[in-house]
C-alpha cells in the first residue's frame, strides 16, 4: 500500500498535465499508468494548438481553448526550463482549407457565430489567391480557407515525455504498467486497486484513465460516456522547411516530416490501419499540397482518440464523494497548459473549480431533450 496526498489514474496527455499541475504547487502526488500497452491517443494526435471553429455549441468551451492556447507559452517555456525537453510549441497562426465555395461560406458562417458569441476569437477569411499568397504551395483545387492568429502546434510525443519529467523533478511517484480496475472511498480517502494486484491510496483522486474513464467513473457516481473513435496518421520523410503555418490538413514538424491526417472512424478498440483510409489521405494531401507528391511516406499508424457524444470535455467532481474527479478531453494537446494551470491544482484541493466549468458535467448526457453529435 503506498500512500499520497493526490492520486491521478491515467498517465496520457490529460492524466500527466493534471498531475504535473498539481505536483509543480508541492502537491504529494501519485500518477498511475497503464503504460505502453495502453490505447494512447497521444501517439494519434495530429498536434494542433487550435482554437478556430471550436465551441459553436458552447461558448465556454470556445473560451477554454482561447485561454489555453495562451496559456501555452508558459507551460512549454516552464518544461523547457526545469526538464530540457523543448515541447516545440510553434504558434504563428493556423490556416483551415476548403475545396468549395460552400465550404468557405459555411466556415465563413460559423466563425461568425463564434465571434458574436464569445469575441477575442480571431479569424481572417481569404479566397484562393489571398491564400496562396500566405501557403504558396496550396493546390489549384483549394477554393479558400480561414486563418486564425492564435493557432499552433507542438509535438505529443515530447510533450508527453516533457511533464512526465518534470513530474519527477518535482517529486511525483509514477508508477507504469498499472490497470487499475476498482476504485474504492472510505475514511482514508480513495483506493486504487489494479488488475494486477496493486493498491495505492490518497485523500483525493482524479479519474483521467480515457476510454477506461467509462468504467471507472461508475464507481464515484459519475457519468463519463467515452467511446473510441479511430484515426489514422501519415508520416513522411524529412523535407526541406516549406509549410511555416500548421493547418488542418497537414503540418510540417519541427524535424521537417509532415504529418498528415487524420480519419474519423467508429471501429471499436480497432487501432489499425487501413488501406483506403491511408490512400484518401495521402490524396487530400496531395491535393493540399501537390509537392507532397514526390515525398516519401514512412509511416502510417492508427490511434483511438477518447470522444464523449458532443465530442466535448467532461470535468467534474462527485457529489457522491466529494474530492473525487473525472476529465476526459480527446483536445489533449490544445488543453495541456489549462489542464496543468488550472484543473491540476483545483482537483488537488488548492483553489476553487475554474468559472463555468459546470457547463462540462457528464450529465449533460442523461437530457433526452438533447441531441449530439462529434461536431463541435
Amino acid at each position: 500500500m503506498q500512500d499520497g496526498q493526490f492520486m491521478v489514474v491515467g498517465g496520457g496527455l490529460v492524466g500527466a498535465s493534471i498531475a504535473y499541475g498539481a505536483a509543480r504547487r508541492g502537491v504529494q502526488v501519485v500518477l498511475l499508468d497503464q503504460g505502453d500497452v495502453a490505447h494512447r491517443a497521444s501517439r494519434g494526435n495530429f498536434g494542433l494548438v487550435w482554437v478556430q471553429s471550436k465551441g459553436d455549441k458552447l461558448p465556454r468551451y470556445a473560451q477554454w481553448s482561447r485561454d489555453a492556447a495562451k496559456l501555452w507559452p508558459k507551460l512549454a517555456e516552464e518544461l523547457l526550463e526545469s526538464t530540457g525537453v523543448d515541447t516545440a510549441l510553434q504558434q504563428p497562426g493556423g490556416f483551415w482549407i476548403g475545396f468549395s465555395e460552400q465550404e468557405i461560406q459555411e466556415r465563413q458562417a460559423l466563425l461568425e457565430r463564434i465571434d458574436r458569441t464569445v469575441g477575442g476569437i480571431p479569424f481572417e477569411m481569404l479566397d484562393h489567391s489571398a491564400l496562396k499568397q500566405r501557403l504558396p504551395g496550396i493546390g489549384p483545387k483549394v477554393a479558400g480557407g480561414s486563418y486564425c492568429k492564435l493557432d499552433g502546434h507542438a509535438n505529443p510525443l515530447m510533450l508527453m515525455h516533457a511533464l512526465h519529467a518534470g513530474l519527477l523533478r518535482c517529486g511525483a511517484q509514477v508508477v507504469s504498467g498499472v490497470d487499475v480496475v476498482t476504485i474504492k472511498a472510505g475514511p482514508y480517502g480513495f483506493e486504487a486497486i489494479a488488475k494486477q494486484g496493486g493498491r495505492w491510496r490518497a485523500g483525493r483522486l482524479a479519474l483521467a484513465a480515457g476510454l477506461g474513464n467509462f468504467e471507472l467513473a461508475k464507481q464515484i457516481g459519475l457519468h463519463a460516456p467515452v467511446l473510441p473513435n479511430r484515426g489514422q496518421v501519415l508520416i513522411t520523410e524529412r523535407l526541406k522547411p516549406f509549410l511555416p503555418y500548421p493547418t488542418n490538413k497537414a503540418r510540417q514538424t519541427n524535424e521537417g516530416t509532415v504529418q498528415l491526417g487524420y480519419s474519423v472512424e467508429d471501429v471499436g478498440l480497432d487501432d489499425g490501419t487501413t488501406a483506403s483510409a491511408i490512400e484518401w489521405i495521402a490524396k487530400r494531401g496531395v491535393e493540399t499540397f501537390p509537392a507532397l507528391s514526390r515525398a516519401r511516406l514512412v509511416r502510417a499508424w492508427g490511434a483511438l482518440r477518447v470522444m464523449t457524444p458532443d465530442g466535448l470535455p467532461i470535468y467534474q467532481e462527485s457529489s457522491a464523494y466529494p474530492g473525487s474527479f473525472v476529465a476526459t478531453s480527446h483536445s489533449g494537446v490544445s488543453l495541456a497548459a489549462t489542464h496543468a494551470f488550472e484543473v491540476g491544482p483545483w482537483m488537488a484541493g488548492l483553489a476553487q473549480a475554474p468559472q463555468g466549468l459546470d457547463a462540462f458535467k457528464g450529465e449533460r448526457f442523461l437530457d433526452t431533450t438533447r441531441s449530439f453529435s462529434h461536431a463541435h
